[in-house]
């Protein structure tokens, strides 16, 4: 649990539910705080080139770089994500963009929750997976 003058963020996964070191099940967040919306993040780098074609891995990597540059522009950091939402293109392999969000993202004590879902396409036909998120920064931390 993070705790901030009037207000906190918690981390809950109650009793009942599967606890997976990924993810947690809850999170509430009270009081002082900033809130940072990060749209959907996909493959497009930063000269509007779609990277790694075909490649889930390499989207996943492109996205979740994108995501921390967001991130940064909202004044946040990883450790305050308390919301991701992928969207991966059905018949791509969720294995590969897995392996590859825990390899690019650091675990954080506190996991966010998440949710997976399986579309048939995304805004373009060339984009396999699209991250979004959503941040709590506490008031001492902005």
């Amino acid at each position: 649990m993070t705790t901030v003058t009037n207000g906190k963020v918690e981390y809950i996964n109650p009793a009942g539910l599967h606890r997976n070191p990924a993810f947690s099940n809850v999170v509430m967040v009270m009081g002082p705080v900033k809130t940072v919306y990060i749209g959907g993040q996909n493959a497009v780098n930063g000269k509007g080139e779609i990277v790694g074609q075909g490649d889930i891995a390499r989207q996943t990597e492109q996205a979740l770089t994108n995501l921390r540059i967001a991130l940064e522009a909202g004044g946040a950091k990883p450790e305050h994500i308390i919301k991701w939402q992928i969207y991966i293109v059905q018949g791509q392999s969720l294995q590969q963009a897995f392996e590859t969000f825990q390899r690019v993202w650091s675990r954080q004590p506190n996991p966010p929750t998440i949710t997976v879902l399986f579309v048939a396409g995304l805004a373009h036909p060339d984009f396999l997976v699209e991250i979004d998120a959503v941040a709590v920064v506490p008031e001492l931390d902005y």
